[in-house]
């Protein structure tokens, strides 16, 4: 591979999915730039940050304007808020809508152009965007992905360049474990404990390498059989 094939810009790096996932690309070799308000505190080798707020859409396309080219992102960053449809948080919902979907479509725009031919791009989307009742406005921003991703995979696939989902289940990361979802604690799935960062990981990088080029447009659940 070219130095640009095994450069990879991985977003929420400074911690849960998105920490784990640039440790395992780093693992594989991978040149790792993170993009998080703030540098993780164990940084694995040769991991380079470049902080911006992904949440801010002009921010985060300035930021993505002084990168080099890459030849895989992937979209780790993620926020949750819950509550019940009689009492939306409004301004989480619209901070949400930004950071999963707006971003990911900068991110799309941003480096898709300047990848070569088996490129890569992957969401970290989630197994409640097909609907959980408490986390509407989340499952929305997420759902919303489908969309996104189904397209852009559409277009770049004559260039040979793919773009998936993975959505994990209920994970254990620190966003599980919030405050502010103290009322809303997911349950165990069937196979008796919570989805691992380092699977969601694996699976993200496996979507990265050779053995899934002709795999486009989808989303890999990850939910421990929590959907059966």
């Amino acid at each position: 591979m070219s130095g640009t094939e095994k450069r990879v810009l991985v977003t929420g790096a400074s911690s849960g999915i998105g920490a784990a996932v640039a440790a395992h690309l780093a693992g594989e070799g991978w040149q790792v730039t993170g993009m998080s308000r703030r540098a993780p505190q164990e940084p694995p080798p040769g991991y380079v940050h470049e902080a911006a707020d992904l949440a801010d859409g002009a921010a985060l396309s300035a930021a993505l304007a002084g990168l080099p080219p890459f030849g895989a992102v992937v979209h780790a960053a993620g926020l949750l808020r819950v509550g019940p449809l009689d009492s939306f948080d409004h301004a989480a919902g619209e901070t949400m809508w930004r950071l999963h979907v707006d971003a990911m479509a900068r991110l799309i725009g941003g480096c898709a152009p300047r990848m070569e031919p088996g490129g890569r791009i992957v969401a970290i989307g989630s197994r409640v965007a097909q609907g959980a009742a408490g986390r509407a406005l989340y499952a929305a921003s997420k759902a919303a992905l489908t969309g996104l991703v189904r397209s852009a995979a559409a277009e770049l696939a004559p260039r040979g360049i793919t773009v998936n989902i993975v959505a994990p289940g209920a994970t254990d990361t620190p966003m599980l474990r919030d405050p502010a979802r103290a009322s809303e604690r997911p349950k165990l799935p069937p196979i008796g404990r919570m989805v691992q960062p380092g699977e969601v990981a694996g699976t993200a990088a496996f979507l990265l390498s050779p053995h899934a080029g002709a795999i486009t447009g989808q989303s890999i659940v990850i939910c421990g059989g929590g959907s059966l």
